[in-house]
């Protein structure tokens, strides 16, 4: 398996090339998940945690912030992180279940592969939420992720191309609804 960063890159800037890669590399999903998912994840409720102590939380459909204690700051950067994964996870079974329904294949290990991988833009652009005012970017990148899954969910999970555009549909309807969640979630915190 690659490294952590050439695959990262790969995913981002040859997508097409790349998830033509995953979807024939044999991986367990510990490997996945401790050499790609749970390192990559971490960076935006890092960058979150830094912005918030540093800046204060952001106040919605303002400019303004407000100033949080450290404890808060750090709360919401454990929570935030956990959900990352957590979303992948849910998102990565909702894949798999979808398949069958769309001429696709049932397969845990690559659905989690299509998610993990889908994600990665959105944990990448995460390194934004470090200064409040860039909150966009990192939401355009979260965007380039429903695009990475777009050109892979087909390839790692054997959907007719006939049906690829409806399976894909469903998918990002279910992640936005399972992403919204977890952004009340930590929100809440």
């Amino acid at each position: 398996m690659e490294t952590m960063i050439d695959r990262a890159k790969g995913i981002l800037l040859e997508p097409r090339v790349t998830w033509k890669e995953i979807d024939t590399e044999f991986t367990k999903p510990g490997e996945t998940w401790g050499k790609y998912m749970i390192p990559l994840a971490a960076i935006g409720p890092i960058a979150t945690t830094v912005g918030m102590i540093l800046f204060g939380r952001r106040v919605a459909f303002t400019s303004l912030t407000n100033k949080v204690s450290i404890v808060t700051a750090v709360t919401s950067g454990v929570a935030a992180y956990v959900l990352a994964l957590l979303t992948v996870f849910v998102l990565s079974r909702i894949i798999s279940l979808l398949a069958p329904g769309f001429g696709g294949q049932r397969n845990d290990v690559q659905a989690l592969k299509a998610a993990a991988y889908a994600s990665t833009a959105a944990w990448v652009g995460g390194v934004f939420q470090i200064l409040p005012a860039l909150g966009l970017v990192s939401l355009l990148f979260a965007l380039y992720s429903l695009v990475l899954l777009y050109i892979g969910l087909p390839i790692v999970m054997k959907v007719p191309k006939d049906r690829a555009m409806g399976y894909t549909a469903v998918v990002i309807i279910a992640w936005i609804v399972v992403f919204l969640i977890a952004g009340a979630i930590v929100t809440a915190f």
